[in-house]
């Protein structure tokens, strides 16, 4: 366990203005409502901040070219743009080998993974406007070795697949596995990627995933969890190499790096 950074309300990640990365944007609207922020039509994550003002999460997708970019402030005349910049970052490749079964799809395993992917999709992606309070500190999901692999060109058996849009902790098999921050079950399901899986909600368009687990604790869907609680044990479910835990941190329909997220090892 480990304490992020303090604001009025808790709990707040770690900035990085880059693809794959997080912007926090100051929003000076000084109400107790919260503002309507967006970036490029979605809405944002919003927060008190200690100066009584709010700020804007802006997740940033590992798809976005670096430049000048804004999100949109609602205000009563119409919008305000509050403008900022993202920086380029450059991501490594990385090569695995897999089950075939996980690369050339068979019929019946494309039409599975078809079957799945809105589920899992619809999960991530939602928005909730309910703020889940996050509390003082996030929580490590387990105890292992983290990969900085986040954001990796990744080559499966020689084929150039999507970048690697979480982290990997290596664990072994049968450690428990926690939620990172408070939130409500929004998925819970056995994939074909991603093996037996959790999604957590943590309210306005942010979420995380726990995949290729092991096990599943009792959870149920709607259910709301405290930050730490037992979501079950890693393993080696879905298209992995060895045990281990995949966590993805989405917000605002984009995948960020969940270290930006993590307490520091």
């Amino acid at each position: 366990m480990g304490a992020g950074s303090a604001v009025a309300d808790g709990f707040r990640p770690e900035q990085g203005r880059y693809p794959g990365g997080v912007a926090i944007i100051e929003v000076p609207q000084h109400s107790q409502s919260a503002p309507l922020v967006t970036f490029q039509g979605k809405r944002l994550y919003t927060q008190r901040t200690p100066a009584g003002d709010w700020e804007a999460w802006v997740g940033l997708p590992l798809s976005l070219q670096p430049g000048d970019y804004q999100v949109d402030w609602a205000v009563k005349a119409g919008s305000l743009p509050l403008r900022f910049t993202v920086e380029p970052k450059q991501y490594r490749e990385q090569r695995l080998n897999v089950d075939r079964k996980h690369v050339d799809l068979s019929a019946e395993n494309l039409a599975r993974y078809q079957r799945e992917k809105p589920e899992i999709l619809g999960a991530l992606d939602g928005w909730r406007p309910t703020q889940t309070p996050l509390g003082e500190q996030a929580f490590v999901p387990v105890m292992g070795e983290r990969s900085d692999s986040f954001g990796f060109r990744r080559i499966f058996n020689g084929e150039a697949r999507k970048p690697h849009s979480g982290m990997d902790i290596a664990a072994p098999k049968g450690m428990p596995v926690y939620s990172l921050l408070p939130g409500r079950v929004a998925a819970i399901g056995d994939y074909f990627f991603n093996g037996k899986t959790v999604i957590l909600d943590h309210g306005q368009g942010l979420t995380s995933l726990y995949c290729h687990l092991s096990s599943i604790e009792d959870l149920r869907i709607g259910q709301t969890l405290p930050g730490g609680t037992p979501l079950g044990e890693v393993g080696a479910t879905g298209r992995v190499t060895g045990p281990h835990l995949h966590l993805t941190v989405s917000l605002n329909g984009a995948r960020v790096n969940p270290a930006l997220f993590l307490p520091k090892p």
